[in-house]
């Protein structure tokens, strides 16, 4: 209940004229970021041993020590032939891949926080405002809901059940009324 533009209205206590400054902060709610275990599956992949290139004389020419991963749903290939040992080639590719696939996955959630952050704020401006402090008339004032509190002081240390009940209710009749059972 808490993304979008908080405005906050008070005097500073620098102001001689008695003005009210306004302020506004932009607020993202966000799920806290997993932890990623890459699991790679045999199924999933098509290993291929092949001779390797490059320098090595007659052991490249004849020992299949180089291997092809190739990730299957993705269509990530790796290709190690740094050793002479086709075991820990495979090893040193699978390692690879995984860094890999963890990179691709890594992308793909900050894409996709980064969109969700954009529709949680919002461009920020004045209009898309969702909650106003007023602290010269000790009112907090929920612009989605249309609830005035004159309780500033006790919604700022965390007393805020009074506004997410209003809050929940608000958001259930509306889903009520999108399901037409109102």
């Amino acid at each position: 209940y808490e993304s979008g533009v908080h405005r906050v209205q008070r005097v500073p206590e620098t102001e001689t004229q008695g003005r009210i400054h306004t302020s506004t902060a932009t607020v993202a709610v966000m799920p806290e970021a997993e932890d990623v275990d890459i699991e790679l599956r045999p199924d999933e992949l098509n290993i291929q041993a092949t001779r390797s290139g490059g320098p090595g004389g007659q052991h490249v020419n004849t020992t299949d020590s180089c291997i092809q991963v190739t990730h299957l749903p993705t269509g990530i290939m790796v290709r190690c032939q740094d050793g002479r040992s086709q075991t820990k080639n495979k090893e040193k590719a699978l390692t690879i891949l995984r860094s890999k696939l963890l990179e691709a996955k890594q992308r793909e959630e900050a894409e996709k926080y980064s969109e969700q952050r954009r529709n949680l704020i919002g461009s920020g401006g004045r209009e898309e405002k969702i909650r106003t402090y007023n602290f010269p008339q000790n009112r907090v004032t929920d612009h989605r809901i249309g609830l005035t509190l004159h309780n500033l002081e006790g919604v700022l240390t965390g007393q805020v059940e009074e506004l997410v009940e209003a809050l929940q209710a608000s958001e259930m009749a509306e889903r009520l009324q999108e399901a037409g059972l109102k």
